[in-house]
């Protein structure tokens, strides 16, 4: 056996939790995305979804699709330096632009892209990033990517964070990177203190905003927009896969820092661009966000009455102040039962586990959109007691 081959064959993780039957990933599901979906004939309730605003079955959304199909084709099919720039990709980043008040925009094909693009694209080797320990995966990529010099700072400590930028140059680029909302236990950045300490430091600040974007800030513009600081974030990045309803991801921020990006960063140069359908559902997307303000305001009610019932409950949910809600369930076979028991009785959450959180500080990701009802919450909550009554009563099982 080869090397590669026989470290490889020795990753058996994923068959011993399917021999247990509490294997909790890449379900197939047979619907859309919407509170409810199909996984093998069975309807579920669906409370794992990144689409806050509920709009991925949006009639207008899918109109916009189909028509941008049958005028465009299926594909960019080409980089956009190239051949695959297309109209769409250009309207859209001025409406991306607009939508977070920043004077420019380019946009990837990926949310993920769009920070494994520019970070290593914007430092060079004498430079620095400093980036919350707790930040997406994509931003820890982007870091490795780059030849700068890389401090972590303790999640959403400021002291740990000006410890990192005491050990920087003044006359180097130094970013400070940052998630806005943390995707997994839902809490926010406290971006005014961080933007006080870059001021200070004469530091840079890039903010993730891919679960901020459609329901923090004026009109779902985002973390920096709740906090008003958009002016004084330099670099503000999205996702589509979210709010958005469609597939991609974008840079903001001003020309000459996005004009840079879109002739430097090689996972733009050497992407396709995005297809057009998404392209265009993305521009609809935005139209709907600011034609129905009602689904923010619905998405935050259902949060604070999801909350309020599991705090009724007696559920640990941690520091929240987001539609995303953490419970907390410890070890990862407590989190991985939870999550099979909870998909039995009908309802999905996202199950949590090291390395995305830490070691034994497993959670169930509960997450929240404006299309949810009072009277699916309710039953997701009940199911959750039963679960938990359950895991409690079973010795063999330690709950956390």
């Amino acid at each position: 056996m080869k090397p590669l081959q026989k470290k490889l064959s020795g990753y058996n993780l994923p068959q011993i939790f399917k021999k247990k039957g509490i294997y909790p990933f890449y379900h197939s599901l047979e619907s859309g995305q919407d509170t409810e979906v199909y996984m093998n004939g069975k309807k579920i309730l669906m409370f794992g979804s990144n689409s806050y605003l509920g709009l991925t079955n949006h009639p207008e959304l899918i109109k916009a699709s189909n028509e941008a199909l049958k005028k465009y084709g299926t594909g960019a099919s080409g980089s956009r330096l190239m051949n695959g720039n297309l109209d769409l990709h250009d309207k859209l980043e001025n409406k991306l632009a607009e939508f977070v008040n920043k004077p420019a925009a380019t946009v990837f094909s990926t949310g993920f892209q769009a920070n494994v693009g520019t970070i290593p694209s914007i430092v060079g080797r004498n430079d620095y990033l400093i980036i919350d320990e707790k930040a997406h995966a994509s931003i820890i990529e982007g870091s490795r990517l780059a030849y700068a010099k890389t401090f972590k700072y303790k999640h959403n400590d400021t002291e740990s964070l000006e410890k990192a930028l005491k050990r920087t140059e003044k006359d180097k680029i130094t970013v400070i990177i940052t998630d806005g909302v943390f995707s997994m236990e839902g809490d926010l950045a406290p971006l005014d203190k961080i933007i006080k300490l870059a001021d200070k430091y004469n530091a840079s600040v890039m903010l993730d905003d891919a679960h901020g974007l459609g329901v923090m800030g004026k009109n779902g513009s985002g973390t920096a927009s709740h906090f008003n600081l958009t002016d004084k974030t330099d670099i503000i990045m999205g996702t589509f896969s979210k709010s958005l309803a469609s597939l991609g991801g974008f840079i903001a921020a001003d020309y000459d820092i996005v004009n840079y990006i879109k002739h430097n960063a090689r996972a733009l140069l050497f992407s396709a661009g995005i297809p057009p359908a998404s392209a265009a559902t993305v521009l609809k997307a935005l139209e709907i966000i600011k034609s129905e303000p009602e689904r923010i305001e619905q998405v935050w009610k259902n949060t604070e009455y999801a909350k309020k019932c599991l705090k009724q409950e007696n559920f640990n949910i941690g520091e929240s102040t987001t539609p995303i809600i953490p419970i907390f369930t410890g070890k990862d076979i407590n989190t991985f039962t939870y999550a099979a028991m909870l998909i039995d009785k009908g309802i999905y959450v996202n199950p949590v586990v090291h390395p995305a959180v830490e070691k034994n500080k497993g959670i169930l990701r509960f997450s929240l959109m404006a299309t949810h009802t009072t009277e699916q919450i309710n039953i997701a909550v009940e199911k959750l007691v039963e679960c938990r009554a359950f895991i409690e009563s079973e010795k063999s099982v330690q709950f956390a």
